[in-house]
Protein backbone atom coordinates (compact mmCIF):
# COMPACT_ATOMS: atom_id res chain seq x y z
CA UNK A 1 0.00 0.00 0.00
CA UNK A 2 1.36 3.55 -0.99
CA UNK A 3 0.51 6.62 0.59
CA UNK A 4 0.54 10.17 -1.41
CA UNK A 5 0.20 13.57 0.28
CA UNK A 6 -3.08 14.08 -1.52
CA UNK A 7 -6.59 14.69 -0.35
CA UNK A 8 -9.31 13.06 -2.13
CA UNK A 9 -13.22 14.05 -2.10
CA UNK A 10 -15.75 11.12 -2.07
CA UNK A 11 -19.43 11.41 -2.92
CA UNK A 12 -21.64 8.88 -1.87
CA UNK A 13 -24.59 8.57 -3.32
CA UNK A 14 -26.84 5.06 -3.01
CA UNK A 15 -30.14 4.93 -5.87
CA UNK A 16 -32.32 3.42 -2.02
CA UNK A 17 -34.06 5.71 -0.06
CA UNK A 18 -37.39 6.03 1.39
CA UNK A 19 -37.88 8.87 -1.43
CA UNK A 20 -37.72 7.47 -4.33
CA UNK A 21 -34.46 8.75 -6.44
CA UNK A 22 -33.47 11.39 -3.88
CA UNK A 23 -30.11 11.66 -5.03
CA UNK A 24 -31.23 12.60 -8.51
CA UNK A 25 -34.59 14.47 -8.05
CA UNK A 26 -34.55 17.66 -9.25
CA UNK A 27 -33.16 20.43 -7.08
CA UNK A 28 -33.85 24.08 -8.57
CA UNK A 29 -33.48 21.89 -12.23
CA UNK A 30 -30.49 20.29 -11.36
CA UNK A 31 -30.53 16.86 -9.91
CA UNK A 32 -29.49 17.06 -6.41
CA UNK A 33 -26.07 14.90 -6.64
CA UNK A 34 -24.97 18.27 -9.45
CA UNK A 35 -24.32 20.39 -6.18
CA UNK A 36 -21.76 18.72 -4.14
CA UNK A 37 -19.78 17.38 -7.21
CA UNK A 38 -19.80 21.11 -8.54
CA UNK A 39 -18.73 22.18 -5.20
CA UNK A 40 -15.96 19.46 -5.24
CA UNK A 41 -14.39 20.58 -8.68
CA UNK A 42 -15.22 24.35 -8.03
CA UNK A 43 -13.16 24.62 -4.29
CA UNK A 44 -9.83 23.57 -5.90
CA UNK A 45 -9.23 22.29 -2.43
CA UNK A 46 -8.90 18.34 -3.92
CA UNK A 47 -6.68 16.25 -5.73
CA UNK A 48 -9.38 13.55 -7.29
CA UNK A 49 -13.31 13.30 -6.76
CA UNK A 50 -14.86 9.77 -6.77
CA UNK A 51 -18.69 9.69 -6.99
CA UNK A 52 -19.61 6.16 -5.41
CA UNK A 53 -23.20 4.65 -6.25
CA UNK A 54 -24.80 1.59 -7.12
CA UNK A 55 -26.76 3.02 -9.86
CA UNK A 56 -25.30 3.11 -13.68
CA UNK A 57 -28.54 5.68 -13.98
CA UNK A 58 -26.54 7.48 -11.22
CA UNK A 59 -22.88 7.25 -12.70
CA UNK A 60 -24.15 8.28 -16.16
CA UNK A 61 -26.01 11.75 -14.54
CA UNK A 62 -23.01 12.15 -12.40
CA UNK A 63 -20.40 12.04 -15.67
CA UNK A 64 -22.57 14.36 -16.85
CA UNK A 65 -21.86 16.73 -14.65
CA UNK A 66 -18.54 16.27 -14.43
CA UNK A 67 -16.38 13.73 -16.87
CA UNK A 68 -13.23 14.05 -14.73
CA UNK A 69 -15.18 12.55 -11.76
CA UNK A 70 -13.31 8.83 -10.58
CA UNK A 71 -16.23 6.33 -10.83
CA UNK A 72 -16.37 3.74 -7.94
CA UNK A 73 -19.02 1.26 -9.03
CA UNK A 74 -20.02 -0.58 -5.33
CA UNK A 75 -22.74 -4.08 -4.96
CA UNK A 76 -26.09 -3.87 -3.24
CA UNK A 77 -24.83 -4.77 0.01
CA UNK A 78 -23.23 -1.86 0.86
CA UNK A 79 -25.83 0.18 -0.43
CA UNK A 80 -28.76 -0.72 1.48
CA UNK A 81 -30.63 1.84 4.17
CA UNK A 82 -28.69 0.01 7.29
CA UNK A 83 -24.54 -0.16 5.38
CA UNK A 84 -22.80 1.80 7.23
CA UNK A 85 -20.69 4.58 5.72
CA UNK A 86 -17.69 2.78 6.48
CA UNK A 87 -18.24 -0.17 4.61
CA UNK A 88 -18.56 2.25 1.55
CA UNK A 89 -15.24 3.73 1.92
CA UNK A 90 -13.67 0.37 2.81
CA UNK A 91 -14.82 -1.09 -0.38
CA UNK A 92 -13.49 1.50 -2.23
CA UNK A 93 -10.17 1.43 -0.19
CA UNK A 94 -9.60 -2.04 -0.89
CA UNK A 95 -9.53 -2.01 -4.43
CA UNK A 96 -6.81 0.32 -4.47
CA UNK A 97 -2.84 0.00 -4.35
CA UNK A 98 -2.18 4.19 -4.06
CA UNK A 99 -4.28 5.78 -1.66
CA UNK A 100 -4.26 9.54 -0.41
CA UNK A 101 -3.36 10.95 2.87
CA UNK A 102 -6.57 12.13 3.67
CA UNK A 103 -10.35 11.51 1.98
CA UNK A 104 -13.51 14.71 2.57
CA UNK A 105 -16.75 13.19 2.50
CA UNK A 106 -19.34 14.96 0.68
CA UNK A 107 -23.07 14.03 0.97
CA UNK A 108 -25.21 14.83 -1.79
CA UNK A 109 -27.88 15.38 0.95
CA UNK A 110 -26.47 18.56 2.05
CA UNK A 111 -26.45 20.82 -1.50
CA UNK A 112 -25.80 24.33 0.16
CA UNK A 113 -21.95 24.55 1.16
CA UNK A 114 -19.85 27.66 1.72
CA UNK A 115 -16.34 27.30 -0.49
CA UNK A 116 -14.81 29.60 1.82
CA UNK A 117 -15.71 27.75 4.38
CA UNK A 118 -14.39 24.19 2.86
CA UNK A 119 -11.06 25.53 2.12
CA UNK A 120 -10.74 27.36 5.13
CA UNK A 121 -11.29 23.48 7.02
CA UNK A 122 -9.51 21.65 5.03
CA UNK A 123 -6.52 23.88 5.62
CA UNK A 124 -7.18 23.69 9.11
CA UNK A 125 -7.45 19.95 9.13
CA UNK A 126 -3.64 19.44 7.67
CA UNK A 127 -2.47 21.91 10.34
CA UNK A 128 -3.93 19.90 13.16
CA UNK A 129 -4.59 16.33 12.49
CA UNK A 130 -1.17 14.99 14.07
CA UNK A 131 -3.96 15.35 17.24
CA UNK A 132 -7.15 14.24 15.79
CA UNK A 133 -8.61 11.34 14.24
CA UNK A 134 -11.43 13.47 11.91
CA UNK A 135 -12.68 16.75 11.98
CA UNK A 136 -16.77 17.29 11.75
CA UNK A 137 -18.74 20.87 11.57
CA UNK A 138 -20.87 21.52 14.34
CA UNK A 139 -23.94 23.67 14.31
CA UNK A 140 -24.97 24.90 17.74
CA UNK A 141 -28.28 23.69 19.28
CA UNK A 142 -31.04 26.27 19.91
CA UNK A 143 -31.89 24.41 22.54
CA UNK A 144 -29.58 22.30 24.94
CA UNK A 145 -29.46 18.54 24.11
CA UNK A 146 -29.94 17.72 27.82
CA UNK A 147 -33.75 18.88 27.55
CA UNK A 148 -33.73 16.05 25.18
CA UNK A 149 -36.13 12.68 26.59
CA UNK A 150 -37.70 9.64 25.93
CA UNK A 151 -40.30 7.69 26.94
CA UNK A 152 -40.64 3.78 29.09
CA UNK A 153 -43.49 2.78 29.59
CA UNK A 154 -45.49 6.15 29.66
CA UNK A 155 -42.77 7.23 31.80
CA UNK A 156 -40.48 10.21 30.76
CA UNK A 157 -36.68 9.68 31.26
CA UNK A 158 -33.99 11.98 30.49
CA UNK A 159 -32.34 10.82 26.75
CA UNK A 160 -28.71 11.66 28.33
CA UNK A 161 -28.66 8.96 30.65
CA UNK A 162 -32.17 7.24 31.10
CA UNK A 163 -32.99 9.03 34.09
CA UNK A 164 -36.16 9.53 35.47
CA UNK A 165 -35.77 12.64 37.85
CA UNK A 166 -35.82 15.11 34.68
CA UNK A 167 -35.87 17.71 37.15
CA UNK A 168 -32.56 18.17 37.18
CA UNK A 169 -32.48 18.72 33.59
CA UNK A 170 -35.39 20.72 33.03
CA UNK A 171 -34.25 23.91 34.24
CA UNK A 172 -32.66 27.31 32.39
CA UNK A 173 -30.75 26.68 29.00
CA UNK A 174 -28.15 29.51 30.54
CA UNK A 175 -27.41 26.56 33.51
CA UNK A 176 -25.88 24.40 30.55
CA UNK A 177 -22.83 23.95 28.64
CA UNK A 178 -23.77 25.02 24.69
CA UNK A 179 -24.20 21.63 22.68
CA UNK A 180 -23.92 21.20 18.91
CA UNK A 181 -25.13 18.88 16.14
CA UNK A 182 -22.82 17.54 13.41
CA UNK A 183 -24.09 19.75 10.27
CA UNK A 184 -22.49 17.40 7.55
CA UNK A 185 -20.97 20.60 5.85
CA UNK A 186 -18.11 18.42 5.39
CA UNK A 187 -15.98 15.32 7.07
CA UNK A 188 -12.55 14.56 6.83
CA UNK A 189 -10.36 11.68 7.10
CA UNK A 190 -7.41 10.09 7.83
CA UNK A 191 -7.32 7.12 5.19
CA UNK A 192 -4.53 5.79 7.95
CA UNK A 193 -6.89 5.77 10.48
CA UNK A 194 -9.73 4.08 8.74
CA UNK A 195 -7.72 1.14 7.72
CA UNK A 196 -6.28 0.25 11.56
CA UNK A 197 -9.16 1.38 13.48
CA UNK A 198 -11.90 0.55 10.54
CA UNK A 199 -13.95 3.51 11.68
CA UNK A 200 -14.41 6.44 10.08
CA UNK A 201 -14.26 9.47 12.84
CA UNK A 202 -12.66 7.21 15.92
CA UNK A 203 -12.06 8.82 19.41
CA UNK A 204 -10.30 12.49 18.69
CA UNK A 205 -12.90 14.18 16.15
CA UNK A 206 -11.56 18.42 15.92
CA UNK A 207 -15.13 19.90 16.25
CA UNK A 208 -15.00 23.01 13.77
CA UNK A 209 -18.07 25.39 15.01
CA UNK A 210 -19.48 26.67 11.58
CA UNK A 211 -22.79 27.42 12.69
CA UNK A 212 -23.58 27.91 9.11
CA UNK A 213 -27.32 28.93 8.90
CA UNK A 214 -28.32 27.60 5.51
CA UNK A 215 -27.64 23.66 6.78
CA UNK A 216 -29.76 21.15 5.17
CA UNK A 217 -30.21 17.39 4.95
CA UNK A 218 -32.30 16.45 2.23
CA UNK A 219 -34.31 13.13 3.19
CA UNK A 220 -38.05 14.34 2.65
CA UNK A 221 -40.03 16.10 0.35
CA UNK A 222 -40.09 19.04 2.72
CA UNK A 223 -36.80 18.96 3.51
CA UNK A 224 -36.49 19.94 -0.72
CA UNK A 225 -39.27 22.47 -0.21
CA UNK A 226 -36.56 23.90 2.67
CA UNK A 227 -33.83 23.63 0.49
CA UNK A 228 -35.45 25.83 -2.51
CA UNK A 229 -35.93 28.53 -0.16
CA UNK A 230 -32.44 28.69 1.36
CA UNK A 231 -31.04 28.73 -2.37
CA UNK A 232 -33.66 31.72 -3.14
CA UNK A 233 -32.46 33.67 -0.50
CA UNK A 234 -29.53 35.51 -1.05
CA UNK A 235 -26.35 34.48 0.85
CA UNK A 236 -23.18 36.56 1.88
CA UNK A 237 -20.67 33.87 0.65
CA UNK A 238 -19.87 32.06 -2.06
CA UNK A 239 -22.17 28.64 -3.24
CA UNK A 240 -23.12 27.08 -6.08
Amino acid sequence: MKFINEIWAFIPARSGSSLKDKNIKKLKGKPLIYYSIKTAFQSKCFDKVIFSSDSKKYIDIALKIDKDLEIHKRNSKISSATASEYSVFKDYIDKKDVLPLYFAHLRPTNPIRNIKTIKKVVKKFKKVQSKFSSMRLLNEMSKPAFWSCMVKKNKICSAINGDFDTSKYWIARQAFEKTYFVNCHIDLYKTRHILKNKNLWGNKVYGHIDNDNSVVDIDTVDDFHYAEYLMSKTFKKSKI
